[in-house]
């Protein structure tokens, strides 16, 4: 089980709603409903994956991360999460408002492209790989680079709340600089 697994499940309270963007094959929902008996969907796009969802017994639905979150209320949900997504979107303003639209709170986790070794790696003239960023350059789902500083200056820039940050490397907690120390974060979000 991934350890951003864990941190998600401790920002839970037993049985919220919770809908989990870009969920792939439903192991995060499946975690929470186990362990915070919470009311969850997902939303994937990979026909591949929303089959694994429906194997794993979760409410998934078909959706692009990209468009609005229609047919969701406002504040319907608890928390929205995006575990290790974001950085796959086109639209990062537009989906974080819609997160923060639907759900009282969000959880966003990404992989910290300015982290010391993925800055070695460029240095040496390679594209990163690392547990954080397993895929090559020419296969990667990733189609944003930012770092925990860019996001926070994200944030700051929209309106949006940090309240709480946790920063990992190889799934250690990393206290100290976080933007170049640390392999990945969580966050939770609120409004101002």
């Amino acid at each position: 089980m991934r350890y951003d697994y864990e941190v998600i499940a401790e920002w839970i309270a037993p049985g919220e709603k919770v809908l989990d963007l870009g969920c792939g094959d439903g192991s995060l929902l499946r975690h929470l409903a186990e362990v915070r008996q919470i009311c969850g969907y997902g939303v994937e796009n990979d026909p591949e994956k929303l089959l694994a969802c429906v194997k794993n017994g979760v409410n998934v639905i078909q959706m692009d991360l990209d468009k609005e979150l229609e047919g969701f209320e406002d504040g319907f949900f608890d928390h929205v999460i995006m575990s290790f997504s974001l950085q796959a979107v086109h639209n990062t303003q537009g989906v974080l408002a819609e997160m923060l639209r639907v759900g009282r709170e969000a959880v966003v986790s990404f992989p910290n492209f300015g982290y010391w070794r993925h800055r070695q790696s460029i240095l040496n003239g390679r594209m990163p790989v690392s547990e954080s960023l397993p895929h090559q350059w020419f296969n990667t789902p990733n189609i944003r680079f930012f770092t925990i500083a860019d996001f926070e200056a994200l944030c700051e820039r929209n309106g949006i709340a940090i309240r709480e940050r946790l920063a990992f490397d190889e799934g250690k907690l990393v206290l100290d600089e976080p933007n170049f120390l640390a392999s990945a974060a969580v966050y939770r979000l609120g409004r101002d």
